[in-house]
């Protein structure tokens, strides 16, 4: 048979029975429709945090000051270079401490409890270490956090359960902040540490030279001869001494420039959208299902009516690759013995 009859006998076939690839087809999409409504809708809460420090200057006084005195103006999350809030946000401490965190607003269970629960519909007992774990990976799955071209953090939570997002948001943008004070703290801590143990360094060191001027003061040297008396003299350790000094004094104000730091470091963080009600909503369009699940209906009748007239065309093509030759050397054979008795 060849491609031409193949194709004919197919055109034939799909002719006849063109009412029952429709039904197939209409088969296909009622089921994909039923589908796609089935599957639940996705909520999704978005916040925008912004933090803000201490200084109440405008911006533009802000940044004469921060130019002519060296301090630092107010910065926005995106010019922090000291605390990628991104990384800090989606980091596994984070999703753990929420995770972990029990709202009133739900019966006073973890987070990671009532997220298991809607995830996998399992309410069976799991120890904090599996649930702390599980219920990261969770909160993983259902958040986002960029930063947007203005420098704001802009944090989403989804969720298929639309009474949970809101808490499970504030607790997130709660969690994300303490971190953040708590690591600006911890730096301007230990910049002042720094200074203070540094200060305390160069004023050991003056005090050995002090030691050592006294020393050389009090050893006077003789010519008994002349009877002249001379001391030893002192003038680099005088200059060693006034270098010290002044690295003292640079300290010293390095240490008061760090106190003042410590005290107005820490930042307050301020949420612009609040993840309150009505949430963004994602719906699985039934109309897009229903098509797909059409063509795929009708795909699979076509399929199906003409898998036997497929079959058989392949079977004599691989007949007849696999015995052609055998066949043709026969039929040459005969002939030529007819030709010998003739």
């Amino acid at each position: 048979m060849t491609s031409i009859e193949l194709v004919r006998k197919i055109v034939r076939r799909l002719g006849k029975l063109k009412l029952l690839v429709l039904v197939t087809g209409l088969v296909g999409g009622a089921a994909m429709y039923i589908y796609a409504k089935k599957k639940p809708v996705i909520y999704t809460a978005k916040a925008s945090v912004f933090p803000l420090t201490a200084s109440t200057e405008n911006s533009a006084t802000s940044t004469l000051i921060s130019t002519l005195t060296g301090n630092d103006a107010p910065k926005s999350f995106s010019q922090e270079a000291s605390i990628n809030i991104v990384e800090l946000a989606t980091s596994r401490s984070t999703r753990e401490a929420v995770a972990m965190e029990r709202i009133p607003q739900l019966g006073n269970r973890r987070i990671a409890e009532v997220l298991v629960e809607n995830t996998y519909g399992d309410k069976k007992k799991l120890t904090d270490t599996v649930l702390r774990a599980v219920g990261a990976e969770i909160i993983k799955n259902g958040m986002t956090a960029k930063i947007n071209k203005n420098g704001i953090l802009e944090i989403t939570f989804s969720s298929t359960d639309k009474d949970i997002i809101s808490p499970i948001s504030y607790v997130l943008i709660d969690k994300i902040s303490q971190f953040y004070k708590d690591l600006k703290v911890k730096k301007a801590r230990f910049d002042y540490d720094f200074t203070v143990r540094k200060l305390d360094s160069l004023q050991q060191v003056l005090d050995e030279y002090d030691r050592q001027a006294i020393h050389m003061a009090n050893t006077t040297l003789f010519v008994p001869e002349e009877k002249i008396e001379y001391t030893i003299p002192k003038e680099n350790l005088i200059n060693d001494k006034g270098r010290v000094v002044r690295q003292r004094d640079a300290a010293a104000n390095n240490r008061e420039e760090a106190l003042w730091r410590w005290q107005k470091v820490t930042p307050i963080i301020e949420t612009l959208d609040k993840p309150d009600p009505p949430f963004e909503e994602k719906r699985t369009s039934g109309s897009i299902y229903a098509i797909i699940g059409f063509i795929m209906g009708c795909v699979l009748g076509i399929f199906l009516l003409i898998s036997d007239i497929l079959y058989k065309y392949v079977n004599a093509e691989i007949n007849n690759a696999v015995f052609g030759d055998e066949k043709a050397q026969l039929e040459k054979e005969a002939a030529s013995v007819t030709s010998t008795t003739a």
